[in-house]
């Protein structure tokens, strides 16, 4: 299974590091990693990077937008897609400052859905080294 932290950049982070997403992962997988000692320091550089999401306004949309279709399911906070036709398994949790995406396949539906959200995400695996602009 694989997990990506989905996170919302500011406009002159995205612009900055749309063509060095290397760097920009770099910076997250250690802030990902930091020890509890420098949580502090952590959050800060975090503020700097990001911006906070819309949680119960993305928790809605989704849901309205979504919720009759088959393979869309929705228990309490987290959505699921559970689409056998197209080999996909995926469990959405939205929360304040990032989007926690598990996947049991390589794409999820979720990407594509939450690139119409905003354009300025930044996705990344830490356990698996995967990093990409939606």
């Amino acid at each position: 299974m694989k997990v990506y932290y989905i996170f919302k950049l500011k406009d002159d982070i995205s612009s900055l590091y749309r063509d060095t997403p290397s760097v920009l992962y770099n910076i997250l997988r250690n802030i990902y990693y930091l020890d509890r000692e420098e949580v502090d320091y952590g959050y800060n550089l975090f503020k700097q990077l990001t911006l906070p999401i819309d949680k119960n306004r993305i928790d809605r949309d989704i849901f309205i937008k979504f919720h009759q279709n088959i393979p869309y399911s929705k228990r309490k906070d987290i959505h699921y897609i559970n689409n056998l036709y197209m080999n996909e398994i995926s469990r959405l949790l939205v929360n304040n400052s990032y989007f926690r995406l598990e996947l049991e396949q390589n794409f999820s539906t979720f990407f594509k859905i939450l690139k119409n959200e905003d354009n300025n995400l930044f996705a990344c695996s830490f356990k698996d080294t995967d990093y990409f602009f939606l």
